[in-house]
């Protein structure tokens, strides 16, 4: 009766461990393919993707470095480039017979701009009556209103004033 017992409890377990090891074998067959690794054997694939995670620290580290060092250059490469890149908005202003015309017409929009030239109309006591903005890839303005163009505003206060 002993080797009765036996057989019994073996067949129980073999559904389940068959199952747990189908699990593991696809587990492995998993962690084979993200390491393309050509190993058959669970250890030799184990080295593998261990000799990978090794490898993915060192890139890790390579990139972390390499942007540690890019960064300041980058920062201020990217202000000096900016400020060529980027020259003051232009504008023009019309008189016309009851106000004025102006176009502000920049090559790359600048963030707060358009905020700027509206506080510049504003602190130039101009009413603007009609206004047509594009500020996708560059900035452009025009803008018909009234009131008197006679104050002068340096175009740098327009630019570097903060939105």
């Amino acid at each position: 009766m002993g080797s009765s017992t036996k057989k019994q409890i073996k067949k129980t377990r073999e559904p389940a461990t068959a199952a747990a090891a189908d699990a593991l074998s696809d587990q492995f067959q998993l962690l084979r393919s993200i390491t393309n690794s050509s190993a058959m054997d669970k250890t030799s694939i184990i080295v593998d993707a261990t000799k990978y995670i090794e490898e993915l620290k060192d890139k890790v580290e390579r990139l972390s470095g390499e942007a540690t060092t890019a960064q300041p250059p980058a920062a201020s490469s990217s202000s000096s480039s900016s400020s060529s890149q980027n020259p003051q908005p232009m504008v023009t202003v019309e008189t016309l017979e009851q106000g004025y015309s102006i176009n502000v017409l920049s090559d790359k929009n600048s963030p707060g701009l358009l905020v700027a030239v509206l506080e510049a109309f504003d602190e130039l006591g101009l009413e603007v009556l009609d206004a047509t903005v594009s500020c996708s890839d560059n900035f452009q303005l025009q803008a018909v209103g009234t009131g008197q163009v006679s104050t002068t505003l340096e175009p740098q206060s327009v630019v570097d004033s903060d939105p």
